[in-house]
Formats: C-alpha cells, sequence, structure tokens
C-alpha cells in the first residue's frame, strides 16, 4: 500500500527535525519562520495574480510545509505540544461547525447568509463580545483599517473617519489613483505611509474601545 506524500512530508519533516537529520532545520522556531511564512503567502499570490499554474502548485507547496514546519516544532513544545493531526482536526471541526446549511439542518438564502451565519458562529465560540477581538494588529496598516472598519460596521459602533472629498464613482481604478497619490504625497515629505496608516488605526482602536466601554 501507497504512502500518500502528506504522510510522506510528515516523515520527511520528522527526519530533518530529528537527531541526525538537518541542523538549520533543528534550529529552526516559530519566530524565526515568521518571514517564510510571510514571503511563500505573497509569493502564492504573485502566481495567482499571473495566472501561473506551475507556480501556483510550487507555491502552494512552500505555503504548506511552512504549516508543517511549524506543526512539527510544535510537537517538541514541552507542556502544550501538538501536531499536524491535531491541526488537521481543529480545522476540520471548524469548518463543519461553521457549515450547519451543509452539515446541519439550517436554510440559507443565499452567500451573504452564509458570511453572517459565520461571523455569528465565530463570535460565539471565541467568546467575542467586542469589534476588536480577534484583529490580527500584525497584519499590513491598509488591510487592519479595512479589517477596523468592517468590525465596527457590524458591531455598529461609530467611528470618525475623514471623508474623501470627491463626488467622484469609487472604482478600483480611481481608489487606486487616489492612494497612489497620497503614498506618492507623503514620499515627497518623507512620511512613511505605513506607519502613519498604523497611527491612525491605532486611533480607530482607541475610539472603538471608547464607544464599547460607555
Amino acid at each position: 500500500m501507497s504512502t500518500s506524500y502528506l504522510q510522506r512530508l510528515v516523515e520527511v519533516m520528522d527526519q530533518l527535525r530529528s537527531p541526525g537529520g538537518c541542523p538549520w532545520d533543528a534550529e529552526q522556531t516559530h519566530e524565526s519562520l515568521i518571514k517564510y511564512l510571510l514571503e511563500e503567502s505573497y509569493e502564492f499570490i504573485d502566481t495567482v495574480a499571473e495566472s501561473d499554474r506551475a507556480g501556483m502548485r510550487e507555491e502552494l507547496g512552500d505555503v504548506l510545509l511552512q504549516v508543517y514546519f511549524h506543526s512539527r516544532i510544535a510537537q517538541d513544545h514541552p507542556t502544550d505540544p501538538f501536531s499536524i493531526e491535531d491541526v488537521a482536526k481543529v480545522i476540520t471541526e471548524k469548518l463543519i461547525s461553521r457549515h450547519p446549511h451543509v452539515f446541519g439542518d439550517k436554510k440559507v438564502s443565499g452567500t451573504q447568509e452564509v458570511l453572517a451565519n459565520w461571523e455569528e458562529l465565530k463570535a460565539a465560540e471565541k467568546g467575542r463580545t467586542s469589534a476588536l477581538d480577534g484583529v490580527a494588529l500584525s497584519q499590513p496598516a491598509l488591510s487592519l483599517i479595512n479589517k477596523l472598519l468592517y468590525r465596527a460596521e457590524k458591531y455598529g459602533v461609530e467611528i470618525n473617519v475623514p471623508s474623501h472629498q470627491t463626488d467622484a464613482l469609487a472604482t478600483q481604478e480611481s481608489v487606486g489613483s487616489a492612494l497612489l497619490a497620497v503614498i506618492a504625497w507623503a514620499h515627497k515629505n518623507g512620511i512613511d505611509p505605513e506607519d502613519a496608516l498604523r497611527i491612525q488605526s491605532k486611533q480607530i482602536m482607541r475610539d472603538i474601545a471608547k464607544q464599547e466601554s460607555r
């Protein structure tokens, strides 16, 4: 009976991390591998943008390697070890519980209701009561701002956001052009737009926390 490549990958990672394996692999930690997880994710995104099927296969493999690598490192934790099987178990159970319209008797009218149910179930599972709960603060400032605006709207939190003074229709092209102009303006004046936007994200979080505490 042949062994699946997923199982073979478990065996390869175990050999690399075990005595007599690779010194570099054995020295890695969750912290040291973070940059590679980010790089591989961005490289996969590039292949999708280019419709590069061969590249997608390769880059997905690199992303998968990071999942297996982190899981193998986690097995060596002295008090709270877990394996790739534990990781797979958690995500499998999560997918089933978050899709009651597929694995249960819940009825939905369409995609929007599916997304709404997902968010409600997620909030209930994690005991979330704040718009800020579960927001990944280490993500790039632009996506962080977008997430905070989404959460504020979803949780009914009013925040003060400067309005864009234009009557032009918002399209991908017009928004991209406006963002480019702002970034160029910041660059010309020696301002890091990422840092500037992150400062604004912190202000939004303070505003949300203040309103929720009332």
